[in-house]
């Protein structure tokens, strides 16, 4: 279902043509038919009507003229949120800067963004241990922002030097939701879950020497955390901690906060 046939839907329910146990059941089966065969994939252009956030393109393992052309479909669909790609190839980044002049490129994150980003609700602040999580904690970061949330990023605070941590603590509470990416031994969530009581998506990295067995150790410290509330995605899975962080800020009270995820840092009103 596109947008133009969920409208005669909805206008049918408001001159009374149509019931509303009668759309309902039509707007539950409109996922059966709401993708556009591009012949090499099908993409799901139905998926923010049913979640609230669009498919976003996984650009690995993808074509550079693929990529493009997923891209220009998803620009094309009904709806005002931008298109997004992650885990973009050097040659793809090159390819969609030509192909979407003005678009938000994050070289670090791998992603692109076209469009404007939706007017931010909440916050999310984004921890890394470590410079070397940077590539994660951008994608993060990034997809966040697309999905809707404020976002502030704290930088190479890692256990390593907990002095580092601890002065961020403040700010930390006044947050909706945190995204902690560590490698190594994955242990920062469990210690930010232990100063603040906010929600914490925790980010395994394959970042570490060998017997971090890419990314496996923290992806288990995490998981066996003794800290409560530390939920935990795949290794070196940003996007999906963004969305699950986004969703979180999205239904937030009211509360002014800083965006410095997309490179500003005007202050916007968060909540519902």
């Amino acid at each position: 279902m596109d947008a133009d046939e969920l409208r005669s839907l909805l206008d049918g329910v408001a001159s009374g043509a149509t019931s509303v146990d009668a759309a309902a059941r039509a707007l539950s089966a409109a996922p059966l038919s709401g993708f556009l065969d591009l012949g090499f994939a099908k993409l799901d252009h139905h998926r923010g009507m049913r979640t609230g956030d669009p498919e976003v393109v996984y650009a690995a393992g993808k074509t550079d003229d693929q990529v493009i052309a997923l891209l220009t479909a998803l620009r094309e669909a009904p709806g005002e949120r931008p298109a997004m790609a992650t885990r973009l190839t050097p040659s793809q980044v090159v390819r969609a800067r030509e192909a979407f002049p003005g678009a938000t490129v994050d070289e670090a994150a791998g992603c692109i963004v076209i469009g404007e980003f939706p007017t931010p609700r909440g916050e999310v602040v984004v921890l890394s241990a470590g410079t070397s999580d940077e590539r994660v904690a951008a994608e993060a970061a990034l997809v966040a922002r697309a999905f809707g949330a404020g976002v502030r990023r704290v930088t190479d605070v890692g256990v390593a030097g907990i002095h580092r941590l601890l002065a961020e603590r403040d700010g930390l509470t006044e947050a909706d939701c945190l995204v902690v990416v560590a490698g190594m031994e994955g242990a920062l969530p469990s210690v930010v879950g232990g100063l603040v009581g906010t929600p914490i998506v925790a980010v395994p990295t394959s970042v570490g020497y060998g017997a971090s067995f890419g990314g496996i150790a923290a992806l288990l410290g995490m998981l066996n955390s003794c800290a409560p509330g530390v939920t935990v995605v795949n290794i070196d899975n940003g996007f999906g901690a963004g969305v699950f962080a986004a969703r979180v800020a999205r239904r937030s009270t009211p509360r002014t906060t800083t965006d410095t995820a997309a490179g500003s840092a005007t202050a916007h009103l968060g909540g519902t």
